[in-house]
């Protein structure tokens, strides 16, 4: 993401020699992976800094064009699905099994099993209310490759009260990280946090790095190091969305086994990357209750065939690669965006009938790199499956104006002013998240 990429960058110049190692280490596993699919070189970015680039991001919307999506309700031989046992039993396999293939890669038998200890727990007051804190390491086992480890970080907040609680877990950073620079000012208003437990959820934070390093020159390490076993990625192998995405099932393992919480009223939450493992994680494990996908842009809820901000020349770049299958990266070097066969709006598809809502800033405040009316227009395309299944889909057919909630139906839409962040979507998301999983307790 644009904004993030400048952040990202500092960290790197602040990094220590041996950090920086790992991006030419990732820029040398990415051309290994190029000469095995016999791609000489990707295309190019956008150009998210300079206007005048010849590569420049486009922002402009009559030059986005109107991308002709692969139906989400007709199987790949020309068939339409005619009901919902044809999508659970053949066209959502088959969905699953493109994605596996030609995007995230495949979770290989070889993943390594997670065993959960308890670090502390203390039970204290938020916000007035009784609260059980808990910090967990859940540790991979790689005694079938013992040069690779990973340390699963989460830490949780439940409410003390009569009932299991639901909860959101989000993809974060360990306590007490920060970017480089001036101290951030205060977010206005009560933090998230806050707002939850007030409604009565718990929430929980997995540090998406501690399953797997965001760094190409790092998958010998990590979860995918563990499965590999010392080999280098083959072009279907899982990258490092997939990797985050199971991290978070494997978090919902240990989660589950609190009596405190309700084990089917959690969510999952993420913001730019993250919210990209948030829709893989919501698509992949029917157990997530609910979404919440925060600028996620392209890899995540944007579609790849229109043309504003990031392109799919940058998930094909040395930064960000290591995220996707080596077989995604044909699609920026022997073949084109259009000759995928699917786009966002089926990874959008999998969540269905489970509510999911998802936001982002506006273009005039700095999102334009994530393409929010992209965002919107895949959601809409995958709309049809909640009514297939029963359910209401999204309740607009027009992208709607800025700070407008469409939150009527079981797919929620918003944009904020607030930028690239998640902050200004989180009191529309919890009403939403509220009125959903407000039954009674499962």
């Amino acid at each position: 993401m644009r904004r993030v990429t400048g952040l990202v960058a500092l960290v790197m110049l602040a990094a220590p020699a041996h950090a920086q190692h790992d991006y030419r280490a990732a820029e040398a596993d990415r051309r290994i992976m190029l000469d095995r699919l016999g791609i000489a070189a990707t295309l190019p970015g956008a150009d998210g800094f300079d206007p005048k680039a010849p590569n420049a991001a486009n922002y402009d919307e009559a030059r986005a064009g109107e991308p002709k999506l692969p139906e989400v309700l007709r199987m790949r031989d020309g068939r339409r699905v005619a009901g919902a046992a044809m999508w659970w039993r053949q066209r959502r396999p088959e969905i699953v099994a493109l994605f596996d293939r030609e995007v995230y890669g495949r979770v290989p038998a070889a993943a390594p099993a997670i065993r959960w200890r308890i670090d502390r727990e203390e039970r204290a007051e938020e916000a007035g209310i009784e609260v059980v804190r808990r910090w967990l390491t859940g540790v991979a086992d790689n005694r079938a490759w013992p040069a690779a480890k990973a340390e699963i970080a989460l830490r949780y907040t439940v409410p003390v009260g009569p009932r299991r609680a639901p909860l959101i877990l989000s993809f974060g950073f360990p306590e007490g990280f920060r970017f480089p620079g001036p101290p951030r000012a205060p977010d206005p208003g009560p933090p998230y946090t806050e707002q939850l437990l007030r409604r009565g959820f718990g929430y929980a934070v997995l540090v998406a790095n501690s399953v797997q390093a965001d760094n190409g020159g790092g998958l010998g390490d990590g979860v995918i190091g563990i499965s590999l076993r010392g080999r280098r990625r083959a072009p279907g192998d899982w990258g490092v969305l997939r990797a985050w995405a199971w991290g978070a099932s494997r978090a919902l393992d240990v989660l589950a086994r609190d009596p405190r919480v309700d084990s089917k009223r959690v969510g999952i939450e993420g913001l730019s990357r993250y919210g990209k493992a948030a829709l893989v994680a919501m698509a992949y494990d029917r157990r997530f209750a609910i979404g919440f996908i925060g600028s996620s842009g392209a890899g995540g809820a944007a579609l790849y065939r229109r043309d504003f901000g990031e392109r799919i020349g940058n998930l094909a770049a040395s930064g960000e690669y290591h995220w996707f299958a080596g077989n995604f990266l044909r699609y920026a070097g022997l073949l084109s965006p259009d000759a995928l066969p699917i786009d966002a709006h089926m990874l959008i598809a999998l969540a269905a009938p489970r509510p999911i809502f998802i936001g982002a800033g506006t273009v005039q405040t700095g999102d334009g790199w994530v393409d929010p009316k992209g965002s919107f227009l895949a959601a809409a395309a995958a709309s049809p499956v909640w009514p297939l299944l029963g359910r209401p889909g999204l309740d607009a057919t027009a992208f709607p104006e800025v700070l407008t909630a469409v939150t009527a139906g079981n797919i929620g839409f918003r944009q904020h002013r607030g930028g690239h962040n998640n902050r200004d979507n989180w009191p529309v998301f919890i009403a939403f998240a509220a009125g959903h999983l407000s039954g009674k307790e499962h």
